[in-house]
């Protein structure tokens, strides 16, 4: 990879590195160099509010549980001096922080080149020599990087392929995923208890015909589009209920993605509960237990193998799935990291379709690595819970 900057960190700092400057001595290189920009760094990194008032509210609505500098808490952002914009960087934010930004708006890195990692590998010669040739001159490095590495993992996103990471789209995720598991998985075995257990075989013709009715509905609902899905939640959880969820925030995302993935674990649990031998329940039923006790305390136990592999299916469908998201409003550039149910977010499927829609090269390796991080984060989740089912039955066998 060869890269250059617009201005050299070694004029920075005569090391070049960021990381030994103080909080105080990065400001300050903010503030030589982009002191305009100051409130754009105040609303990209402190502010997650509607972008739409950020100029208009005053300090102490804009910024709740923010410190604010002595005597700013009724003005706007506009009305504050460089002075004080400074001192509300530097009360609220970390070193980390603040060399992202500098490395992003100050130092400006640009990669010139890339070449694939077989050339790298097999063409060190002839790419030394492209390098002498072309980029030598122009005081450009010569250097080898893996997209992959621990700076992809921990930076925010960014404007610049160079120092883009995905830390704020690999938390979201696991923000949605767990949410969206945490929601679906009892309502889905709640519902497979009922109509396997409550209502199936009932000898009212009645209530017979509203169960198949019922489970007719649920398993169509399987196959509606993804899309659809998140159409409702943008009428339901993003408008329609928006006093209570936020609007376009993680709580929103995750009640869309359960309702997407209802009837897989519906579907699934009934069929790991059909499979639970009568026999056992008969057993139970002569020892005196009740039927809530036989299902809590027999048939429950049986199925969970076979109903945590329906929830291993869609948690698989849920952390792959964009239409939804993007219909209710998933960031496709944010840089704040979610810290609860109602944090504006997105997810790593929104951030490697933004990157591979850019018209750099850079940004379509930058949307392979996440893709790999997807293809090892959905790795890991599935293997978490495919080491609970085998815990669950092997306890069973026991």
């Amino acid at each position: 990879m060869v890269e250059d900057y617009a201005v050299n960190p070694t004029v920075l700092v005569a090391s070049g590195d960021l990381s030994t400057l103080s909080e105080a001595e990065l400001v300050a290189i903010l503030v030589e160099n982009r002191a305009s920009r100051l409130p754009v760094y105040v609303r990209d990194y402190l502010y997650s509010g509607d972008a739409a008032v950020f100029t208009t509210l005053p300090m102490s609505d804009l910024l709740p549980g923010v410190a604010l500098p002595e005597g700013t808490a009724d003005l706007t952002i506009r009305e504050l001096s460089v002075e004080q914009q400074t001192e509300l960087l530097l009360g609220n934010m970390d070193q980390s922080q603040l060399i992202a930004i500098v490395e992003d708006q100050v130092v400006e890195p640009s990669i010139l080149h890339t070449w694939s990692l077989a050339e790298s590998i097999f063409e060190r010669d002839k790419i030394e020599a492209e390098f002498q040739e072309n980029y030598a001159a122009q005081g450009a490095s010569l250097f080898f990087k893996s997209w992959i590495n621990l700076d992809f993992l921990t930076a925010p996103m960014s404007s610049n392929p160079a120092s883009a990471g995905a830390r704020t789209a690999i938390l979201g995720t696991l923000y949605v995923v767990i949410v969206t598991i945490i929601i679906a998985f009892p309502i889905g075995v709640g519902a497979a208890i009922y109509l396997e257990e409550y209502t199936s075989g009932a000898q009212n013709s009645r209530t017979a015909k509203i169960n198949r009715l019922i489970e007719t509905n649920i398993r169509n609902l399987a196959g509606v589009p993804s899309i659809i899905y998140g159409l409702l939640g943008l009428a339901i959880f993003v408008r329609a209920l928006s006093s209570v969820t936020g609007g376009r925030t993680i709580i929103s995302a995750a009640l869309t993605m359960a309702l997407l993935i209802l009837p897989v674990i519906i579907i699934n649990a009934q069929e790991a509960i059909r499979a639970v031998p009568s026999s056992l329940r008969e057993a139970s039923f002569g020892m005196g237990a009740t039927r809530w006790q036989t299902i809590y305390k027999v048939v429950l136990p049986s199925a969970l193998p076979g109903i945590l592999t329906g929830t291993i299916l869609g948690m698989s469908r849920a952390i792959g799935e964009t239409a939804p998201l993007l219909i209710i409003g998933a960031s496709t550039y944010i840089l704040l990291d979610p810290t609860g149910l109602q944090s504006k977010f997105t997810v790593l499927p929104i951030l490697i379709y933004n990157w591979t829609s850019r018209p750099q090269d850079e940004y379509r390796a930058a949307a392979a690595a996440g893709i790999i991080v997807l293809l090892i984060l959905l790795l890991i989740l599935n293997a978490s819970a495919i080491i609970l089912r085998q815990r669950a039955r092997r306890r069973l066998t026991a």
